[in-house]
């Protein structure tokens, strides 16, 4: 193996977690990604990756775990207006629980980790937005409290950025597969689809 990943050296297993043991955290699925400053590239084929991915959980019974970044009134992230609503692809249904964030990790501050554990889940499924952000810091989180993460890659996206460098912007798809790969060497198993998950 030319370039080991740090889960390799360290004897990590490379298997997803199965959907049967595992909870769903879908994160920031919301309005504001679809449209406006924030709109990301590939985000429909993400939230429809992220709809099967919510199906499946559905149909399994497991534990279904919405994430929404509020960021206040009048900004895009203003969980009191249309813009910062989830998307209607993955809405929410009775029984699911809603957990508003005001941080990139989903941990930070809020019930997060004490929903997980009320339902004596360790491994944890991932979709949603942004990959390099809010996704790669929550996974970050869950890795240092004990958790088993795994990243559906399809049913994640994220946004050109500028270079700090200089010169031009670094393109989406490029932060995207930087992000996810650095997901993949310590933090979480990545996979492309929700096929790839085990029942």
């Amino acid at each position: 193996m030319s370039n080991p990943t740090l889960r390799d050296l360290t004897g990590m297993s490379p298997d997803p977690a199965p959907i049967s043991t595992s909870a769903l955290v879908l994160i920031d699925c919301q309005q504001t990604y679809r449209e406006g400053v924030m709109q990301l590239e590939g985000v429909e084929p993400a939230l429809e990756e992220a709809a099967e991915l919510l199906r499946r959980f559905r149909e399994a019974g497991r534990p279904v775990i919405h994430i929404m970044h509020d960021a206040g009134e009048g900004t895009p992230y203003d969980v009191g207006a249309p813009i910062g609503q989830i998307a209607d692809v993955v809405a929410p249904i009775d029984g699911e629980t809603v957990i508003i964030k005001r941080f990139p990790s989903a941990f930070e501050q809020t019930e997060l980790d004490w929903e997980l554990k009320k339902h004596g889940v360790d491994n944890v499924v991932y979709g949603g937005f942004m990959t390099h952000m809010c996704v790669s810091s929550t996974a970050r989180s869950a890795f240092n409290k004990g958790y088993a993460n795994t990243v559906v890659a399809g049913a994640t996206a994220t946004r050109a950025l500028p270079n700090p460098a200089g010169g031009e912007a670094v393109p989406a798809e490029q932060l995207q597969t930087a992000s996810l790969s650095a997901l993949a060497d310590m933090f979480a198993v990545v996979v492309p689809a929700t096929k790839n998950l085990p029942d």
